[in-house]
């Protein structure tokens, strides 16, 4: 990946505009899942097109990672995601971790071929939960 790499984030809709917003603010491209789907359009509709587009999935949902049919579409369509685990914060705090956070994404994505699930967490640690391997086991089975 070039130096002049500029990632398009695309954030589901569990995380609002506001943070959206905040990152474009930050000079990232940000595309909002209400501006490309329906606001109830299953995550496997939606996973297989952004993943095309080669869109980085920003999420705080964690079910994502442990439903078998949206976890085989990250698999098979080589989505590149990453989840907040957020529990319960506020807005204002998922704003800062991302802001705090975005640099690391940045660098995971550049060095890790998709698919994979990333975690965010509160204290702005970012680490790899299912890689590539562990992912395309799951299309094998």
């Amino acid at each position: 990946m070039s130096k002049d790499f500029q990632p398009v984030y695309f954030l589901d809709r569990a995380l609002g505009k506001s943070i959206g917003q905040a990152l474009q603010k930050c000079g990232k491209n940000v595309e909002f899942h209400n501006d490309h789907f329906a606001p109830d359009s299953p995550d496997t509709e939606w996973l297989p097109i952004v993943s095309q587009k080669g869109w980085i999935v920003l999420t705080k949902d964690e079910n994502i990672g442990r439903n078998e049919l949206e976890v085989k579409s990250v698999a098979e369509y080589k989505t590149k995601m990453f989840v907040l685990v957020s529990g319960n914060i506020s807005r204002t705090k998922m704003i800062q971790i991302f802001e705090q956070t975005i640099e690391k994404i940045e660098k995971i994505v550049r060095g890790n071929q998709p698919p994979f699930i990333a975690k965010i967490y509160q204290d702005f640690r970012v680490t790899i939960w299912k890689n590539q391997t562990q992912l395309k086991k799951l299309l094998k089975s």
